[in-house]
């Protein structure tokens, strides 16, 4: 069940099926003829190998992007895009059971059509693909190679029987699943994000380990299809890294969901018993077990950067962090740049697409982008949604700045009251003795939207009295972002 094939249980027209494949990977794909040396060679055809490649064949420089599985990357296949598609299907059904509460009539029976959801799911990232084929990539100008690329020199990649030359090159291979060595895990069916959307049928239960962004986008779309579902995660938190009120409120959400979080709890062992699975599970000194059906593990992420021949190339890496980078993402050796996954700790496709960028122009046109210079947001798809950047108090405090908060409940904001969604809050953190919005934390149905005008604010230093003048049209959410900010300013009168 852990094979590498998103689309293995799935129940598609052939036809479907057929185009994705032939956009992915073409069965029959002949690699090109290698051009005596390539301006860029980029490894990884996922959101940030993509990115690159057109950036730096749009400038004129000859490029080759090599792939070893499937064009699109952890974004297109096992991520992003599959999980939100199979989340927005859930939800309807969520709805449905919710009808009463919008002034609409429960219908009397709802029937859920696992097998539909995962079709769209499918069709969608069918759709998506299209425009990443390898025909289109050749149109752009991109030499496209499939095949295991390793370094054999510190400017020469080795594919199959084939030699790639280049002046500059870029490891964007992406992460893999972070498997933990659960006794027993090897001989139980399990899932991970590269084989959940390939699940034939809907589990009639489904135990959940990890609680990061994936445990809870899969555990809450999975519960809402109607699988009992229970969260184990090791630590007294989920979602360990978001503010805790945050996290309170999407616990509540979950409560109400039916799933069931089992906190500072540590499955031990797996085993098969007959037709189910059966987990040991410990917490502090108590010992339970648990049946369940199926398995997801969700346990994080690490760079895929395994028999690349990076020593050969004289890369510097580790399996946990990746690829070594300075600031502006140069590795050790100064043909070789990395981004994305491969070496950021940051592992978001928006972050993958963004390093691209900046390693491209760097490596090629001598530009000086620093990573440290990024400001990064981030969002957990859950409903209600939690969204990030910049700085939480506890960091600012930890590097000795004072910060002032300001706070509107969704509760206070018309759009939410009338559309239902009043659970949640956006939250702006201020440096103390100016406006410079250090971080935000927005929790909403629509946060990862709203997270974006907090974002552009700071990235091009408007202040907390420059989102206070801002006109929003009412009724709509991110009108709470200026009632936050005309709340500051009345606590913080500008000096006269």
């Amino acid at each position: 069940m852990h094979r590498r094939d998103p689309d293995s249980g799935t129940v598609v027209d052939p036809g479907v099926r057929a185009e994705l494949r032939d956009n992915l990977h073409p069965a029959q794909w002949r690699n090109p003829e290698p051009a005596a040396r390539y301006g860029l060679v980029v490894i990884g055809a996922g959101p940030a190998g993509l990115a690159a490649a057109h950036e730096a064949a749009a400038a004129g420089v000859r490029v080759a992007l090599v792939e070893r599985d499937l064009i699109g990357g952890d974004c297109l296949n096992y991520g992003c895009e599959p999980s939100k598609a199979l989340l927005r299907s859930a939800r309807v059904y969520a709805e449905m059971r919710d009808a009463r509460h919008y002034g609409a009539v429960v219908p009397e029976r709802i029937d859920v059509d696992f097998h539909a959801a995962m079709e769209r799911v499918l069709r969608l990232r069918t759709r998506l693909a299209r425009p990443m084929s390898p025909r289109m990539l050749r149109e752009a100008g991109i030499d496209v190679f499939f095949g295991h690329a390793k370094f054999e020199a510190p400017d020469r990649l080795h594919l199959d029987e084939l030699r790639l030359h280049f002046d500059k090159a870029l490891v964007a291979t992406g992460a893999e699943p972070d498997v933990p060595d659960i006794p027993g895990l090897d001989e139980v069916d399990y899932f991970t994000n590269e084989t959940i959307f390939g699940i034939g049928a809907l589990p009639e239960r489904l135990l959940v380990i990890g609680g990061g962004p994936l445990g809870c986008e899969m555990a809450q779309a999975f519960r809402r299809f109607g699988s009992r579902v229970v969260i184990v995660q090791d630590m007294p938190l989920f979602l360990p890294h978001e503010e805790r009120d945050a996290a309170q409120i999407l616990s509540v959400a979950f409560a109400r969901d039916g799933i069931e979080v089992r906190l500072n709890t540590e499955v031990t062992a797996l085993r098969r018993v007959g037709g189910e699975i059966h987990a040991d599970l410990r917490s502090d000194d108590y010992v339970s077990s648990i049946a369940t059906d199926a398995i997801l593990v969700g346990t994080g992420r690490l760079p895929r950067i395994d028999d690349m021949g990076l020593d050969a190339a004289g890369v510097e890496h580790d399996p946990v962090h990746g690829v070594r980078v300075d600031d502006c993402l140069r590795t050790a050796n100064p043909a070789i740049y990395a981004a994305g996954d491969a070496c950021m700790e940051a592992r978001f496709t928006h972050v993958a697409v963004a390093t691209a960028r900046m390693a491209v122009a760097n490596a090629l046109q001598g530009a000086e982008r620093k990573v440290s210079d990024l400001v990064i947001p981030w969002c957990t798809y859950t409903d209600p949604e939690i969204a990030h950047v910049g700085l939480y108090v506890r960091e600012a405090m930890r590097r000795g700045i004072a910060v002032s908060t300001s706070t509107v409940p969704l509760h206070a904001v018309d759009r939410a009251v009338l559309d239902g969604d009043d659970e949640g809050f956006i939250k702006l953190h201020v440096a103390d003795g100016s406006d410079r919005i250090l971080g935000a934390t927005i929790v909403s149905r629509r946060a990862g939207e709203l997270i974006g005008q907090l974002t552009q604010a700071m990235v091009n230093g408007v202040g907390v009295r420059g989102l206070a003048r801002v006109i929003h049209p009412y009724p709509t959410e991110s009108s709470a972002i200026g009632a936050a900010a005309r709340a500051w300013c009345q606590a913080h009168p500008a000096n006269p």
